[in-house]
């Protein structure tokens, strides 16, 4: 099996679009230094939030947005690395925009966009249109899935996933609730698969961004305070740590959600019948 390195990135989202597109491509050439083939950005990231950074969708500067957007696809074929970035996403008017996640590829081109499809009871009463449908990504051999923020408080995404044979879930999340953490470890080891949340640099007290291995286990997590940066996680399905998980764990709960194994098990017998008797 593939295996490859993921940058999950913890990076500082502000109300200057300019300025946010520029930390992203400072954290691009991070990760491509550290051997990364992956970045993994967090929710928002080169928009900002709407409640947070963004107020009003008449003031956001949508120009600005493709610019910043265009020049980090520049850099991606440049450096030749997969970037998945957070972003709001402008429909027709007077449709409210989506929150997105872009997919980059080495070759400078958006290729998907994954659109948040549970959304928060604010952002859908005032703030974004929802999404339809799951992302799946194969990158180098691998199977990608795609979540944004409250959704991991939905556990049937994650068996779609996993159902869609996805090795990595990646999270992008505009959160401070430690909560995640331990349901990103839930779903990852539920679903026996590797998870990437990527938070915000100022969300880092409490909720740094974090690399989860498919035994649930946490890989890799960023510093505990208001620091960008990148944290490497590896994906590799050699690896001895997730024999258990991989090879017998995640088949065996396969075939459990299926039932055969069940159904072809079930007795007709008065005694199983009867709940009432000892």
């Amino acid at each position: 099996m593939a295996s490859l390195t993921v940058a999950t990135a913890q990076s500082l989202i502000t109300a200057d679009i300019a300025g946010n597109g520029q930390h992203i491509r400072h954290l691009m050439a991070d990760a491509k230094a550290a051997g990364a083939r992956l970045v993994h950005c967090p929710e928002a990231a080169l928009s900002g939030y709407a409640k947070a950074q963004i107020r009003d969708w008449s003031r956001v500067d949508w120009s600005a947005i493709e610019r910043e957007l265009s020049t980090i696809c520049a850099l991606a074929r440049q450096l030749e690395i997969w970037v998945v970035l957070g972003c709001s996403h402008r429909l027709t008017a007077p449709h409210r925009p989506h929150n997105s996640l872009y997919v980059i590829s080495p070759t400078g081109k958006i290729i998907t966009r994954y659109d948040k499809r549970l959304c928060s009871h604010t952002e859908i009463t005032d703030w974004y249109s929802p999404g339809t449908e799951p992302v799946v990504l194969d990158i180098d051999g691998l199977l990608f899935g795609c979540a944004l923020c409250i959704e991991i408080q939905f556990p049937e995404l994650f068996a779609e996933y996993a159902r869609l044979g996805v090795d990595c879930v990646l999270l992008s999340a505009y959160a401070e609730d430690p909560i995640f953490a331990i349901l990103a470890q839930a779903h990852a080891a539920t679903n026996n698969i590797w998870l990437s949340l990527a938070t915000p640099a100022q969300c880092a007290a409490a909720l740094p961004s974090r690399f989860i291995g498919p035994d649930g286990q946490v890989q890799a997590c960023a510093a505990v305070r208001a620091e960008p940066g990148i944290t490497l996680g590896r994906i590799d399905h050699d690896d001895a740590r997730y024999a258990i998980a991989l090879s017998k764990a995640r088949p065996w709960r396969q075939a459990a959600r299926q039932g055969d194994i069940y159904r072809d098990r079930i007795v007709t017998d008065p005694r199983s019948m009867d709940r009432q008797s000892p």
